[in-house]
């Protein structure tokens, strides 16, 4: 058996970042080779990561970069917050970043096919954190966006904007012009989520439904009964437009307003102060965890299995 040394086992610990025990155990396996020992517990990194894979990642963060004219927004998931602020993972996070705007891949699986580095694969890659790092990890979504673009990230990383724009020349041209975009950018990371831009965008279908709902609430408010169809009919055309506030960006009231005007009505003076139109083509709102089930700690268990060495 090859004599391993405390230098051998720093050096190796240096290189992947695993515990002393476990880089020890992979050089007395590995008979003191060191890419050997690298490659036992980069494998050993895939079994341990398939063990922690039924653990809740609901933490984790939301990043995003632009490149160019092309823009990128991940949320990636960990079970602790803790983690999420490890220099390792945030390095992880801004690298598949670059991946994504530089490849476009289609969904998060052909993502995990992308080279990381040399020959190994974004996959192989989030496996070795997890052995590393000692936590489930998951590539939860990204989205890629191309065009006159900006970005907010509120918290760092608990919500996540990418907004995309059109704007005439005079306005692109005018300084103010950022500050604009920008401001949108907050707004929308400052309210709830919303699926339209603008009342235009809500389907046909949807409306239908959404009326058909509020002719039945008044149907069976006893208070209407002798009320006259035209009365009712301005009832409903009254609360279709509180629908439209709470579901497309355009109608929300600006959160920075003084005087309660809407998005449009922002976007609308602003473009008259900067001497061209500017329009929101798209946006996404990201919000880290949305819809995932948290984690419960249970310190009394995770006391026990400490003591019990599980």
């Amino acid at each position: 058996m090859a004599n391993i040394s405390a230098k051998d086992v720093a050096e190796l610990r240096k290189k992947t970042g695993c515990g002393m025990m476990e880089c020890k155990k992979a050089l007395v396996e590995a008979n003191g080779d060191m890419d050997e020992a690298i490659k036992v517990l980069r494998e050993r990194g895939i079994a341990v990561a398939a063990k922690k894979a039924d653990r809740i990642a609901a933490e984790g963060v939301v990043d995003i970069a632009i490149e160019g004219n092309v823009g990128a927004i991940i949320e990636v998931n960990s079970e602790t917050d803790f983690v999420a602020k490890n220099d390792t993972f945030k390095t992880f996070v801004a690298n598949l970043l670059h991946i994504i705007v530089t490849n476009k891949p289609a969904d998060v699986a052909a993502l995990n096919a992308c080279v990381y580095e040399g020959e190994t694969t974004v996959e192989a890659k989030l496996k070795e954190l997890i052995f590393q790092i000692g936590e489930n990890m998951s590539i939860r979504r990204f989205d890629v966006v191309e065009g006159d673009l900006v970005s907010y990230i509120h918290g760092k990383g608990q919500i996540g904007v990418l907004v995309k724009f059109e704007a005439e020349d005079a306005a692109a041209a005018n300084e103010a012009y950022a500050e604009v975009k920008k401001n949108i950018a907050l707004h929308i990371a400052a309210q709830n989520a919303v699926p339209y831009i603008c009342k235009e965008d809500v389907p046909a279908s949807v409306i239908a439904e959404e009326k058909e709902v509020l002719v039945a609430q008044l149907k069976n408010d006893p208070a209407n009964a002798k009320k006259p169809q035209q009365v009712l009919d301005k009832i409903v055309e009254g609360r279709l437009s509180k629908f439209y506030e709470a579901n497309c960006l355009l109608n929300q009231e600006y959160v920075k307003a003084e005087n309660k005007e809407t998005v449009e009505k922002y976007l609308a003076n602003m473009a008259k102060d900067l001497g061209g139109a500017i329009k929101v083509c798209s946006f996404l709102r990201y919000e880290k965890g949305e819809g995932l089930q948290k984690r419960e700690e249970n310190f009394a268990e995770e006391i026990e299995k400490m003591v019990n060495g599980k």
